[in-house]
């Protein structure tokens, strides 16, 4: 089908993501009070025209793929994105003007390169919950002992588990944990400096890079299998240009004889 080859050529591709740059950039001159004062109908009926085009796009695909146009997972995204976009964005529902922004992220399913990058954080996600699990683990024990060791003289940082955990959260962070929280308290608690030590070493430096590991590694099998299927396809066009020209030698034979 001509249609069908159209809408997965490059030359499409290209201009789909052309559309997604110039969309990108009229939505962030939007929130700029001066161009809109100066350019605003002009950049409206621009965002209005790429969201049409977006559109079509969309009806195409359904018709071309028909049922199969949902097995795609990238598909179902553009669908969802451009379906918020077409809500009239009126009354209660004024807050999904500012969701047109979403459309940006449609570059991720027109980019190869960034669709292998968002496919292996998926595949990371079974990996990361366990890691997860053990970050709330050792968050609840660091938590509940900074709340009975310095809770007393500092209810405001340890007060109660919730602010235990919101304060080591920021230590782990490495925002102003030292100045900010742990040499206050070392004033009163001069070995405090051991816990909150101990604490960064088992989170910022230990389960965090557990969690970069996971995702490099995932990414790397994602790598490698979209690598094995393109060693995969070129395996069968060689095998069917070697059948071609071993179907031409027959025939050439045929004659000659």
């Amino acid at each position: 089908m001509k249609l069908k080859e159209f809408i997965e050529s490059k030359r499409f591709e290209s201009f789909i993501i052309v559309l997604i740059i110039i969309n990108a950039v009229t939505l962030g001159l939007e929130t700029e009070k001066q161009v809109m004062d100066a350019a605003g109908p002009a950049l409206i009926m621009i965002d209005r025209v790429i969201l049409a085009i977006f559109t079509i796009e969309v009806l195409v695909k359904l018709w071309v793929y028909r049922l199969a146009f949902f097995k795609s997972p990238w598909r179902i995204f553009d669908f969802a994105v451009v379906s918020i976009s077409l809500i009239p964005a009126t009354g209660n529902l004024s807050v999904l003007r500012a969701l047109r922004i979403l459309r940006v992220l449609r570059l991720v399913s027109a980019l190869p390169s960034l669709r292998k990058v968002v496919g292996g954080l998926v595949a990371a996600l079974p990996g990361m919950g366990s890691i997860v699990m053990l970050m709330l683990l050792v968050f609840y024990v660091f938590s509940v002992m900074a709340t009975k060791l310095y809770g007393g003289l500092f209810p405001e940082w340890f007060g109660s588990i919730g602010a235990s955990a919101y304060s080591l959260f920021q230590i782990m962070t490495l925002e102003s944990w030292s100045m900010g929280i742990v040499r206050p308290v070392m004033v009163n608690y001069p070995y405090a400096w051991i816990f909150f030590v101990v604490f960064i070493l088992c989170t910022s430096f230990t389960v965090l890079n557990l969690f970069i590991g996971i995702i490099v590694s995932a990414m790397q099998a994602e790598h490698e299998g979209h690598a094995t299927e393109e060693r995969e396809e070129m395996l069968v066009r060689q095998n069917e240009i070697m059948e071609e020209i071993r179907s031409l030698k027959r025939s050439l034979k045929s004659r000659s004889s």
